[in-house]
This record gives structure tokens, sequence and C-alpha cells, in this order.
């Protein structure tokens, strides 16, 4: 979902007969490495690592979250006063009095949201059930319906924004399946209950505030502003800051109607991928193969080299395709080793501000593939492979910290930045690093006290 992001923050086929995978060109803007923290060896690392140590081992004790991001509970009163306390703030940005009260009329808190702000996951799947369930047949199916039903506006959207069709397609199949379910939730309730419950501090307030003034302008009306449980809206998942940049009327009704348009839905979508920095004319990337003995020693998924220098070293398309001649990429090993290889352009990372998850962009980047016509992964996902839960994993970023390097939140959650530390010890303990997170590499961790 687009909200998640807000807390951090190619040309026409017709008359062409280019692929579909073969549009790219150069680019430039090297992406900022991930940070990491080498293994301490002085007693100033050593006071330091153990000091970083207690901060985070106190900071899961009393929860791992800060007190902003905590929901308080809310009654009738409190949302009431809330509400009240609102008015003033909207008045400053416009909104009529008429539109406010409309808004709010006869509404009561949506208490059954709070226990959604504190669930957690018990078990954290392996990337290849997320893009397995993200790339299923009657996913790919409706999909191509879709793009036959839609091709003219399609064609003229990628025309006008420069992002491909078939992302923009994806990304519809994978928010909303293609605008069959938008969510269910009034919006304005939602954010109101958990502004009033103060969940993540004002930002729900403010994206409250916001969705006022996308009322005051008319797009929608109260009882038809419809999206998710944490206020995502439409087809397209935006939250009402986004609905304010990036949402396009283009079926030309004045109104950017998001939820029943599709050709807003779409314009607005292919209109945020290329504010996000989407390049006219790439593809977002390739499977590959490596060859015979591949080392590893220097991989980083952040790491941009031209095409020619990947083929240099013997990578492959998977697909039997000519690699291409110009551009640049990044080697990309979602599942390890003996997983899938991929080159990632940086329409991959336009693809993340979407939403961060790397499954998520994956998910996105093949799904838009099948969409075009293309076949499957070549090589298998390595579904034997002992994967982590979630508590392992929470038990995986504490062993990192113990070792000295810096991962951010100790949160549980295999992201990119400990993916960066897993690599690096790896490479420190004579593994191949590859910072894939296994039980297997978890116990080496655990034998190296």
């Amino acid at each position: 979902m687009l909200w998640m992001n807000c807390f951090s923050q190619a040309p026409a086929l017709t008359g062409t007969s280019m692929k579909h995978h073969d549009r790219l060109r150069i680019t430039a803007q090297p992406l900022r490495p991930i940070g990491r923290r080498d293994v301490f060896s002085s007693r100033g690392q050593i006071m330091r690592t153990f000091v970083l140590f207690c901060v985070f081992c106190l900071a899961l004790m009393v929860g791992g979250l800060s007190s902003h991001a905590r929901a308080q509970t809310v009654d009738d009163a409190r949302f009431r006063a809330f509400v009240n306390a609102l008015w003033p703030d909207a008045q400053r940005q416009g909104v009529s009095r008429g539109t406010f009260d409309k808004a709010f009329a006869g509404m009561k808190p949506d208490t059954s949201l709070l226990k959604l702000t504190k669930k957690q996951a018990e078990f954290v799947k392996p990337i290849w059930h997320y893009v397995n369930n993200s790339v299923s047949q009657q996913r790919i199916s409706r999909g191509q319906a879709r793009a036959q039903e839609f091709a003219e506006t399609l064609a003229r959207i990628e025309a006008r924004y420069g992002v491909d069709r078939y992302i923009v397609l994806a990304v519809w199949g994978m928010e909303t399946s293609y605008g069959g379910f938008i969510g269910k939730n009034n919006v304005i309730r939602s954010l109101a209950t958990l502004g009033a419950a103060k969940y993540r501090g004002d930002f729900f307030r403010n994206e409250l505030l916001i969705a006022l003034k996308i009322l005051q302008e008319g797009h929608v009306e109260p009882d038809g502003m419809i999206g998710s449980w944490a206020g995502a809206m439409g087809q397209t998942q935006f939250m009402p800051s986004s609905f304010m940049k990036h949402a396009v009327d283009w079926d030309g009704d004045r109104h950017k109607n998001i939820w029943t348009s599709v050709p807003d839905a779409l314009a607005s979508t292919a209109n945020y991928l290329a504010q996000h920095g989407w390049i006219k004319g790439w593809t977002w990337g390739y499977e590959v193969t490596l060859p015979r003995g591949y080392s590893l020693a220097s991989y980083d998924p952040q790491d941009h080299r031209p095409f020619t220098q990947w083929s240099s070293q013997g990578l492959r398309r998977a697909d039997g395709e000519t690699m291409p001649h110009t551009g640049e990429a990044a080697l990309f090993l979602p599942a390890g080793q003996n997983g899938p290889a991929f080159l990632t352009t940086r329409n991959f990372q336009t693809i993340k501000s979407y939403n961060t998850s790397t499954s998520y962009a994956l998910g996105i980047a093949l799904l838009s593939d099948r969409l075009a016509g293309a076949a499957g992964l070549r090589t298998p996902w390595p579904v034997n492979e002992r994967t982590l839960d979630a508590g392992q994993s929470l038990e995986m970023q504490k062993h990192l910290v113990r070792l000295g390097y810096d991962i951010g939140e100790l949160d549980g959650k295999i992201g990119e930045k400990v993916q960066g530390a897993l690599r690096h010890y790896q490479k420190q303990a004579g593994l191949v690093p590859d910072g894939f997170a296994s039980v297997p590499l978890l116990e080496q961790m655990r034998s190296r006290r």
C-alpha cells in the first residue's frame, strides 16, 4: 500500500517493433550505498558496540516502538473533542463549515482499527510466496483482459507520462485487483479515528485535513471516499497527500476521481511513477543467469554497472535475448545464490517508491512482464531453503548488533540495511556474501559467540 511510504517518504508500443523488455537507455545518479559498521576490534569500538546493544535491548524491552507510534484508546467523547479541535485548522486551509459538518455528520470512531495497529505477523513468508501470489494466473488473465479493454487509454497515458503501460497495469492489479476491491472503510472516519488515537503522532491528523480539502474541491462525496483501514484511497490506494500531489483528471470531467474512473486512476498511477523518477524508455530489468563459479565477493544490489560490463563477466539474459549494449543495472539476488538472479535498472527503485517492500517491487516487475506476454521465471525458487520466522529474524538482528553492525530499528524485518550487514558478516566469516537470511546462517551466527 502506498500509505506505508508516507512514514519515510516508455514510449507507446504502437508503430514500433521494439520489444517491451528491450526499451532501455542510460541513466546517471548513483544510489547511496547501504550503510554498515565494520566488525569491531578496538577498545573504543567495543564500548560503543556495548552501549548500542544495551540501547537496542532497552528499546525491545519497552516494546520496540516509540510512544508516538502507539495507538491510544478512543471513546466517543475523545473522538468528538478531536473533531471539534480540528475545525480551526480545517477552516484555515479553506474548508467550509458546510463541508466539515457534512464529512463528520453522525460519525463515531471505528475502534476496530486500533486492533489493526497492534497486529503483528507471527511468521515471515519467504519472497517466493509473495511473488507467486502476486503473479498468479488469475491475476495475469484478468490483467490481460483489462489491458485490451483500456488499450487506447493506456497507450495515451504511456505516451503522455512515459511510464510503461504494463507497469501501470501491474500496480493497478496489485493494489486493488484492477479496481475490483478498493477497500470498504470511510476514509474520513478511519483517518479521524487514527488521528484521535494519535497513532503515528500527527500523521493521520494531517492526512485528514488534506482529505477534507479534497472534499472541499468536490472531487468526491464523503460517502464515496472509500479506502483501506489506514486511509489509502481508491483504485490507486493513494493517501490524501499523494492524491493532492499526483492525482489526475484524465477523463476531463473536472474531478480527480480515483474511485470510480479507471482512466483517472491509471493516469494518476503513471503520473506518480513519472514524478518519482521513472525513466522513459527503460525496462525495470531482466532475469539473468550467472556463469558457473561466479564470485559474489563484490555483490551489492545498489551497485549499478553498465550492461556491457555484466556481459563481459559472463552474465546472460535468462530468456536467451541479447543483453543491451547501453544502459546500466545492478545485480539482485532476492533469494540468495540458489535462487533467481536479476539485473535491475533504476526504474526498479522507482517502483519501490510506491511501496518500499522489495517483494512488492519484484511482484510488480514480474507481473508486468507476464501481462506483456513474457514467460515466467526460468530459474526456480529455492523452496526447500529453511527460512526465518519473525522471532528468528529478530534474533538475527540482535546477533548483528552484538557483532557491531548498525542495522537501524530492531524490528525483526530483514530489510536492505540488514541484508547489507549480513553480506559483510558473511564475507568476514568466509561464507558466500549473498545477504540471504536463512536458518543455517542464523545457526552459524549463534556459534560465533
